[in-house]
């Protein structure tokens, strides 16, 4: 691969990341508070 495909994927990749953000963010919090209240019920 060239350098201009390797630069294209990574603004790509970035521009997946600010826009699913706010999505991922959520996705994760919701794992975390599913992992810890299994913690706690142990």
């Amino acid at each position: 691969m060239g350098t201009v495909e390797i630069i294209l994927i990574i603004v790509v990749l970035v521009g997946l990341v600010i826009v699913f953000k706010s999505q991922i963010t959520q996705i994760v919090e919701s794992i975390f508070s599913k992992i810890t209240s299994q913690t706690n019920k142990v």
